[in-house]
């Protein structure tokens, strides 16, 4: 086969229709990623408070907190006394309440909070008839329209986001295909000559592999630096982005367009090239 340069007009021109694919697409998973961290703190601000009876004594309190440390679903436990209780509504009503009423009418309590698995309204009915069991406890409360109103918005977003992932992924397969198969479109006459030689068809194969891997690779390179800026860009307007965009889901992104990137080219290479290993030399006049 001649030898060509690998970086020509042609290589370089299917570089960045990759590059700007796998930009996109990364930009997805980053998104996807990011809603499913924002929407587990959101679920996790979601708390139940515990009402404790009024003859709980602080041993009750250790014994009770303890108890419910172990249990699967509690992410934080903050005990609230009635002291406590009462400083805080003082605060917000501008008034102390047990002046005229002449005691404090508030009780102590327990709040807690939910790990993000736990916090839909499936797991927090069987939570909440458990958690009524519980000594000294004699009401609970938690606000149940919010966290329906919280689930049904995440669902929406997740299908959302889960068909837009998919669509995206077929585009990108049907692009990166259609580069790669213009490329060895050109080197068609080139790959009839080594078949009719009597070279093996995974000798034939191989250069177009390596060469459609590494256009891939440097593609996949390219468009996580252009991630990573508009990361940068992100945090310098919203610091607070931070929070939310954790390294994992740097990493899980960076590696997720590389992964792609390399895979998607392999396989489009594979079966561009077998499509005129495959065609008669007749033929290749007419593709």
């Amino acid at each position: 086969m001649k030898r060509t340069s690998f970086f020509n007009m042609q290589a370089l021109t299917s570089c960045i229709s990759m590059m700007l694919v796998l930009l996109l697409l990364g930009a997805l998973v980053f998104f996807v990623l990011t809603a499913r961290n924002l929407s587990n703190q959101v679920k996790e601000n979601i708390n139940i408070t515990l009402l404790l009876s009024d003859d709980t004594k602080a041993s009750d309190v250790v014994s009770t907190q303890n108890t419910l440390k172990k249990k699967n679903y509690v992410k934080s436990i903050h005990y609230n006394s009635k002291e406590d209780a009462l400083k805080e509504l003082s605060e917000n009503m501008g008034a102390d309440p047990s002046d005229f009423l002449g005691t404090n009418p508030l009780t102590a309590s327990l709040e807690l909070g939910l790990k993000a698995d736990y916090a839909n309204p499936d797991s927090i009915y069987w939570i909440e008839k458990e958690l009524r069991q519980t000594p000294k406890v004699v009401d609970l409360i938690y606000q149940k329209e919010w966290v329906d109103t919280i689930n049904g918005w995440i669902t929406k977003i997740s299908l959302v986001l889960l068909v837009l992932a998919g669509l995206l992924t077929f585009v990108s397969f049907a692009l990166i295909n259609n580069t790669l198969r213009l490329s060895v479109y050109s080197k068609r006459f080139i790959i009839n000559t080594m078949k009719l030689v009597g070279a093996r068809w995974s000798f034939i194969r191989r250069p177009f592999l390596l060469k459609g891997m590494m256009l891939g690779l440097i593609a996949a390179i390219v468009a996580d630096i252009l991630l990573y800026i508009g990361y940068l860009g992100l945090v310098k307007v919203e610091p607070a982005i931070k929070e939310v965009v954790t390294l994992d889901i740097l990493i899980i992104v960076g590696l997720s367009v590389i992964l792609f990137g390399v895979l998607i080219t392999l396989i489009c290479s594979f079966f561009s090239v077998n499509r005129f290993l495959h065609m008669k030399t007749a033929s290749m006049y007419t593709a």
